[in-house]
């Protein structure tokens, strides 16, 4: 009789983020505060759209081909795994993996690297 492979819930989690095809960045997008500096409780509704439009993200994975056209990144990656980026809102196809907010851009879509994001939001 065969052993069944034991699948964790967490590798099954793990596995449902996608890969970045082709010059494509995965970038995941910080969760909004529950509530206001005042201490005033957001509904969800509003972190939800507020998230949309975030400008914020965090790069996840790179895609194979992204920042590998030396015509166009003369002086190499505009960002890496693990930067804060800005970018515009709404960019990207956007995704929800178990609660989580990710988007899949393009690599000139970067505008900007920021090594703190905290306190950032859009004008």
């Amino acid at each position: 009789m065969a052993k069944e492979k034991v699948v964790r819930l967490e590798d099954k989690k793990a596995s449902q983020v996608p890969e970045p095809c082709g010059f494509k960045l995965l970038i995941a997008i910080p969760e909004k505060e529950k509530k206001t500096e005042g201490g005033v409780l957001l509904p969800e509704d509003t972190r939800r759209r507020e998230e949309a439009a975030s400008l914020i993200g965090m790069v996840m994975k790179v895609g194979p081909d992204a920042y590998k056209d030396e015509n166009r990144f003369p002086t190499g990656p505009w960002c890496k795994e693990g930067d804060f980026i800005v970018m515009r809102s709404y960019s990207g196809t956007r995704m929800v993996i178990h609660g989580q907010e990710f988007r899949l851009i393009n690599d000139d879509s970067v505008e900007a690297v920021v090594d703190d994001p905290r306190g950032v939001s859009k004008a």
